[in-house]
């Protein structure tokens, strides 16, 4: 039986990875501080033989007895609430977190991936974003330090590449959103369908042309799970190409949710990207995979998990 190895496999998608590795007959073992994951995400295997969970901040060098034939390294705050709380919590686990789960993943000879993003391309110049862009960051700004810490992720995971011949696979995961997102978590889905249910005005940033593109969590799940049994290295793009703006998701969601809220219209922040849409050719050319679940679907299974837990 192999072993997969995923730290903040308590938050949002690394809980959905350890749902997935489970099902394929994998061990797993979900390393997490949970300063933004949550034990209720993972509830479900407590009493499962092959499921381990160790509450260790991946920042400390982690020690681990067994044999890890993979290690996913997703433990990051995520969204911009939660890295403008903790930015310097943030930065260490781009750098210091990073660098021990791949020395996790060179001592036990495991295959890595790195969970970036698409963040990198930071305010892009180029739309859509594809992976030979370079990015156009500000590095001193307040979004800086989750650009940056995921950008010295992606460079430490290509030099343990080059000089120590790991295994190694970068994705920039898009937007991706589902079930189990916190009800706080700041971003626009989460947002837009909690203030909906709460007959609370939907708050939109900036003017509302701005665009997002949303993949539903299990389409990343199934991508993520292609990309790290392939022999393919990237970086390559993962969410759903279709480009909708900001104006637009509120609607929807407001008549999804039957809620009769206002919309209103705050500053955009500082540093917020206008557009982000990927090209998702290398994800469909060399891993066979693309977005199935339409976001009237993706949405609707949402505002449901939403429903009963606010």
């Amino acid at each position: 039986m192999k072993t997969a190895l995923i730290t903040g496999g308590a938050g949002f998608i690394g809980s959905y990875l350890c749902d997935l590795f489970l099902q394929k007959g994998f061990r797993v073992i979900c390393v997490d501080n949970l300063i933004t994951g949550s034990e209720k995400n993972i509830a479900s295997h407590a009493r499962d033989k092959n499921f381990r969970f160790i509450k260790h901040n991946i920042t400390v060098p982690l020690r681990v007895e067994e044999s890890v034939n993979m290690v996913l390294h997703f433990a990051s705050p995520a969204s911009p609430v939660d890295y403008l709380n903790f930015p310097i919590q943030t930065l260490k686990v781009g750098s210091l977190g990073t660098h021990n789960a791949l020395g996790l993943a060179k001592a036990k000879g495991a295959r890595f991936l790195l969970a970036s993003t698409s963040e990198v391309y930071g305010d892009p110049l180029i739309h859509p974003q594809r992976e030979d862009y370079w990015g156009n960051v500000n590095p001193i700004g307040p979004r800086g330090v989750y650009d940056e810490a995921k950008r010295f992720a992606e460079a430490i995971v290509m030099a343990y590449h080059r000089v120590h011949k790991l295994d190694t696979k970068i994705v920039r995961i898009f937007n991706t959103y589902g079930p189990r997102m916190r009800v706080m978590d700041g971003r626009a889905i989460p947002n837009f369908i909690a203030q909906a249910l709460r007959g609370e005005p939907l708050t939109i940033y900036g003017d509302g042309t701005q665009t997002r593109s949303f993949c539903f969590v299990s389409d990343m799940a199934a991508g993520l799970y292609k990309f790290i049994n392939s022999s393919f290295h990237g970086p390559v793009n993962l969410g759903n190409p279709i480009e909708l703006t900001l104006q637009e998701l509120a609607v929807m969601i407001k008549k999804m949710t039957g809620s009769s809220s206002k919309i209103v219209y705050k500053p955009l922040p500082k540093d917020d990207p206008k557009k982000r849409q990927p090209d998702i050719t290398q994800a469909r050319e060399k891993l066979k995979w693309r977005p199935k679940v339409e976001l009237k679907v993706g949405l609707a299974q949402t505002v449901e998990w939403f429903r009963e837990h606010i």
